[in-house]
């Protein structure tokens, strides 16, 4: 019966193929016959963001990857290089975000070796939500665009399923209600650079503290006409710090409240003696 589906490839209609849809029911109804069923989607987490600033672009991501409930990575780089100075925030399936920003990488040098001019961000925000909307979602990968071209600096959000923002700021990421709080509350336009760092650091420091998905190192990005400054581990909100005191109680230090002792009748039927080797 698997065979007997057509692939999309060698449809001669327009309009959408869902045939991938009838193949992974079919694959499905064989799979629980035998007790097994198909793998679900699992939680992942993370905190990006950017804002648009006087000079250019800062964006900022947290460096924590997870694998469902388990810490997989503790230093993972979420920002990911586009072109010269356009960088991408990738958020969702680490592995769909790295390679997806990878295959825009690529393109787009390609696409300044065959125009001879330098790519527009627009234009990398286009070819990324085709790429995905392609997909239908099943690239899990949410994404934030920033940079600076010969039009200035621009701010995108995109989708796993196509669709995108242009926006002054935003956020992305199970961190993104927290930090999304703290843009609301304190972004002002044409803002300094250090002012639009620390906006950025504390958004991000928000998503870490507020989400389990998010956490360890503050990552920040700055892009302006001059140039593109990787501020890698810019910030550590969760360094370990030292013990202040000894939390060593003496016997008795608790009051008993109540004691009761309930006698066991116990016959014995085996007794062994085992000597432990301590050499």
């Amino acid at each position: 019966m698997l065979h007997s589906l057509k692939p999309c490839e060698q449809q001669t209609g327009g309009g959408f193929c869902f045939e991938n849809s009838r193949r992974n029911a079919v694959l499905e109804s064989s799979l629980s016959e035998f007790g097994y069923k198909a793998p679900s989607a699992r939680k992942t987490g993370t905190t990006i963001a950017g804002i648009v600033y006087k000079d250019g672009v800062v964006l900022g991501a947290d460096t924590r990857a997870t694998d469902d409930m388990v810490v997989a990575d503790k230093n993972c780089m979420k920002i990911h290089y586009i072109a010269p100075k356009i960088y991408c925030c990738g958020a969702g399936v680490a592995a769909d975000a790295e390679i997806t920003t990878q295959i825009m990488a690529s393109n787009v040098e390609l696409h300044m070796l065959n125009t001879g001019r330098p790519p527009l961000i627009a234009m990398v925000t286009r070819q990324l939500k085709q790429m995905l909307f392609r997909y239908q979602g099943h690239v899990g990968s949410s994404l934030i665009v920033g940079g600076v071209d010969v039009t200035g600096a621009h701010l995108y959000s995109v989708f796993p399923h196509g669709s995108y923002d242009k926006l002054p700021f935003v956020t992305m990421g199970s961190g993104a209600s927290a930090a999304i709080s703290v843009f609301e509350d304190r972004f002002k336009p044409n803002m300094e650079l250090e002012e639009a760092k620390q906006l950025v650091q504390d958004a991000i420091a928000a998503g870490i503290f507020c989400d389990l998905g998010s956490g360890s190192n503050v990552d920040l990005c700055v892009i302006t006409e001059a140039g593109v400054e990787y501020l890698r581990g810019y910030d550590k909100p969760t360094m370990k710090g030292e013990r202040a005191g000894q939390y060593r109680y003496k016997p008795g230090t608790t009051a008993v409240l109540t004691k009761t002792v309930t006698p066991f009748s116990l016959d014995v039927v085996d007794e062994s003696v085992q000597i432990m080797d301590t050499e």
